[in-house]
């Protein structure tokens, strides 16, 4: 099941894609919360409710999926985590190709960084070194702490697409990457999320790429995490506990611009893509920051 969130006579609503339509939710039911993170937390984890609004919705309720306006698949996320050097290759190419690392790698986004599929990614006023990454996003569906290795995947709600776009001259600037990882508008999140049960148990063998105006920048497979979806949820919730909506950004392959020789930044006018296979396409253009 696709779940997206889209705009409406501006207000977010929720709906289900089937084929070239959506099927609006809150068209079919009035009190549905717009929020998919709220929905979640009402249903420890369960989407098998939207299922049946959608099952029972007019046809009034359905609209073509050509004609959205995005928001993102979870508007208010309590935490977005992010995961750094997770692709061996990604770790080769960069400062840290000597010091491997031998846990993950956590750091944290904050929402003002994210835009949904269709809306420009910023390229902020004070430097031209925005990156691309491609990553696949999970999203958490029930509150989790302690998880364990045989009960890890039972917190998922599902997996949408992520660019993890970097701002390399501030992310260089400290030892801490927060700053170079949260201009604002510099990340984007989406189409929407693909629930659990429509993909191997971990996300497992997803071919995951990145294209900068057609042009195949970034191309692997999940298979070749160095910290999979199980370890990394094990590890994180030694310490933080997950809700219900948290948004974690799973890690990029090897192929950024600031590994290229010359390197490549995303600019004013380009549009990248990010696919993953039986997930979606993610799809922002790029455009400069605005002065004033």
């Amino acid at each position: 099941m696709k779940i997206v969130a889209f705009e409406e006579q501006g207000g977010t609503r929720l709906g289900i894609v089937e084929g070239d339509q959506v099927i609006d939710l809150n068209a079919a039911d009035g009190n549905l919360p717009a929020d998919l993170g709220e929905i979640l937390a009402k249903n420890n984890g369960d989407t098998r409710p939207l299922a049946d609004i959608a099952k029972r919705a007019p046809a009034s309720a359905r609209r073509p999926l050509a004609d959205l306006t995005y928001r993102l698949p979870v508007g208010r996320p309590g935490k977005i985590l992010c995961l750094g050097l997770n692709y061996l290759e990604h770790v080769k190419e960069g400062p840290q190709r000597d010091n491997i690392p031998k846990f993950p790698t956590i750091f944290m986004r904050g929402l003002t960084s994210l835009v949904p599929h269709g809306q420009p990614i910023m390229r902020p006023q004070v430097t031209e070194t925005l990156d691309y990454e491609a990553e696949m996003i999970l999203v958490v569906g029930k509150r989790a702490k302690h998880l364990t290795a045989a009960n890890a995947l039972s917190c998922i709600a599902g997996y949408s697409c992520g660019n993890e776009g970097s701002v390399r001259e501030f992310q260089r600037k400290t030892t801490q990457w927060d700053m170079g990882k949260n201009f604002d508008r510099t990340g984007g999140f989406g189409p929407w999320l693909v629930t659990a049960d429509e993909l191997p148990p971990g996300a497992k063998g997803l071919k995951i790429e990145s294209r900068l105006n057609g042009k195949v920048m970034q191309s692997d497979n999940t298979d070749n995490m160095m910290f999979p979806i199980v370890e990394m949820l094990v590890y994180i919730t030694q310490g933080m506990t997950l809700e219900p909506g948290d948004v974690i950004f799973t890690g990029t392959p090897s192929g950024v611009g600031h590994a290229r020789q010359p390197p490549v930044w995303m600019k004013n006018g380009d549009v990248c893509e990010i696919e993953i296979a039986g997930i979606g396409v993610l799809r922002n253009p790029i455009a400069d920051e605005k002065v004033g």
